[in-house]
Formats: C-alpha cells, sequence, structure tokens
C-alpha cells in the first residue's frame, strides 16, 4: 500500500456552530494545511431543490451538493495531497460571525506546532454540515478524522439569523424569515439524530454510535467556547500526524 498524501480532517456540524472558524483557527496553526469546504459542492442556483411543504429552496438537505464532484475532489487530496487546481472557493468570500477566542493560546499552539517536528504531510480540513450522514458512507469513508461539533437550537438559530448571506455559484442567498425553524433545524434532525441519545440533538451525544463510526464528538463543556472547543480539536489532530 503506497504511503498517504494527506492526513483528511473533517469538521461536521449544524449551520452556525464554529465549523469555519475553527478550520480557520486549525489551518493558522498547523503547517501544511489547507481547507476544502464541502459549501463549494453546492449545485447551482437553478438546481437547488424546492421543499414542497414551505416552497423555499433547501439549501440544506443531501439532495443541494455535487456529491459526485465531492466526493472526486475528496479522491483527488487523498492521492495527490492538494486541493485539484481547477477548484476555486466561493466559500471563502463568504464571512464568518465574531467569535471569542484566546489569542496567545493560537500563537501558543503555532510555536508547538511547528516545533513538534512532524512530518511534511498536507493536512486537509473539510468543513461540513453535512459530511457524517449515513447517506454519504462513501464521503465518511475517505476521513482520516472525524470531528463533530454541536450546539443547541437557540444558539444555532441566533448565529444563523445575524447573517446577512452567502454567496453562492450564480449569485447571493439571505434566508428568508422563519427559515431556520422550516429547513434548517429540520433538516439536522433528520440528517444527526442518529449520533444522540434517544435522538436528542439538544441532548447528550451516543458515544457508541460515534464510536462504531470513527467520530469524535466535541465535548459539551466546549459548547460556546472557541477555546476549548481548538484544544480538543488541535490535540486530536495532533495524535493522528503523531500517529
Amino acid at each position: 500500500m503506497s504511503a498517504p498524501k494527506a492526513l483528511l480532517i473533517a469538521l461536521s456540524g449544524p449551520s452556525s456552530s464554529g465549523k469555519t472558524t475553527l478550520a480557520r483557527l486549525l489551518r493558522d496553526i498547523i503547517p501544511n494545511s489547507f481547507i476544502l469546504h464541502e459549501d463549494d459542492f453546492y449545485k447551482t442556483d437553478a438546481e437547488i431543490p424546492v421543499n414542497p411543504e414551505h416552497n423555499l429552496e433547501d439549501w440544506d438537505c443531501l439532495e443541494s451538493l455535487n456529491l459526485p464532484a465531492l466526493e472526486s475532489a475528496l479522491r483527488h487530496v487523498k492521492d495527490h495531497g492538494a486541493i485539484s487546481s481547477d477548484l476555486e472557493s466561493k466559500e471563502d468570500k463568504n464571512s464568518v460571525g465574531n467569535v471569542a477566542f484566546d489569542a496567545a493560546l493560537i500563537e501558543r499552539l503555532k510555536v508547538e506546532s511547528t516545533s513538534k517536528g512532524q512530518s511534511s504531510l498536507p493536512v486537509a480540513i473539510i468543513d461540513g454540515f453535512l459530511l457524517y450522514s449515513e447517506e454519504l458512507k462513501a464521503v465518511r469513508d475517505l476521513f482520516d478524522v472525524k470531528l463533530f461539533l454541536h450546539t443547541d437550537y437557540h444558539t444555532a438559530k441566533t448565529r444563523r439569523e445575524a447573517r446577512s448571506g452567502y454567496v453562492t455559484i450564480e449569485g447571493f442567498w439571505a434566508d428568508p424569515p422563519g427559515y431556520v425553524d422550516k429547513i434548517v433545524w429540520p433538516n439536522y434532525v433528520k440528517d444527526h439524530a442518529f449520533l444522540f441519545q434517544h435522538g436528542d440533538v439538544n441532548g447528550e451525544l451516543d458515544e457508541a454510535a460515534l464510536t462504531k463510526l470513527g467520530i469524535e464528538g466535541m465535548p459539551m463543556s466546549a459548547r460556546g467556547d472557541m477555546t476549548a472547543c481548538l484544544k480538543w480539536a488541535y490535540e486530536i489532530v495532533q495524535r493522528a500526524l503523531q500517529a
């Protein structure tokens, strides 16, 4: 078996759980790392499915994504250690909310990560709202490390509704009123309830379900605390790099 060309780190969880912020912090800290955004694999605006109950475009369902393109991009990274040159990210044009974190910790981890003398293996950080769904097994199995972030309904709703909108392939999308309650949160529950005890996404994670899939769940104590979340993720990534 040939040596791996990259370490693939997946960061998944509900909209507005801190995935992109965490991905950017890890990229700043870990040498030779880069981000691949699942949001760069949306279908064209015209192809986004419409939710029949609410007559709204559904940007938070599996069918809104170009899954063959996503899987192909991941396999390219795995085989070549880099993103394909023809893939241009629109997601980097989208802003994330202001999140408090310990800047001194960032600098300390940068020094620590550099001084560990780890291999030059590229680290691909894949940030996406839907990476661990049962329907995405072919994609899920490509990741070397799987991290799952979570937050409660009220936090997700507040953060999502504070955003102005999103750059899309063909323009710009702004959530209409009630979009979190009608589209975003119901999709999250449907696709992730199996990772929680009794299917309650506001409750405790189901450790047995996570272990079976090789997913590391963010500690409950890190909810709403990006510094704690970063420490947790960084330690797991470093263990994988030193393995």
